[in-house]
């Protein structure tokens, strides 16, 4: 697979937590799991519209994935049926590239900037 950044969706207090201790470990949803969720930047968007409508305060978190325990890293199917990228372990916050707010739409949709795999 030729894909270098996948994506996780989080809240701005959950990541803050996270980034203070040098290891964030998800949040609620992903604790429960036993993983941490990510997505493609194929996947990212419906998987917003899918889990996260309406929420207020959400961070996208790009995360190289190089830069990864590969040990910890697998790509399961899910639900849909399709392939998302999950990580048994914390996410390690030298892995995190970039973190950006996400603004929600008229339509209660969360904007995403231009993204890549």
């Amino acid at each position: 697979m030729s894909v270098r950044h996948i994506y996780h969706l989080c809240r701005s207090e959950d990541w803050q937590a996270g980034a203070a201790q040098g290891r964030y470990g998800g949040g609620a949803t992903d604790q429960g799991d036993g993983f941490i969720h990510f997505s493609t930047a194929s996947q990212i968007a419906d998987s917003a519209a899918r889990h996260r409508p309406g929420e207020r305060g959400l961070l996208l978190l790009t995360v190289r994935i190089e830069r990864l325990p590969a040990d910890l890293l697998r790509w399961e199917i899910a639900g849909d049926g399709g392939l998302y990228p999950h990580l048994y372990g914390p996410l390690p916050i030298e892995s995190v590239v970039e973190v950006t707010a996400l603004a929600l739409g008229e339509d209660g949709l969360h904007e995403f900037p231009p993204i890549e795999d």
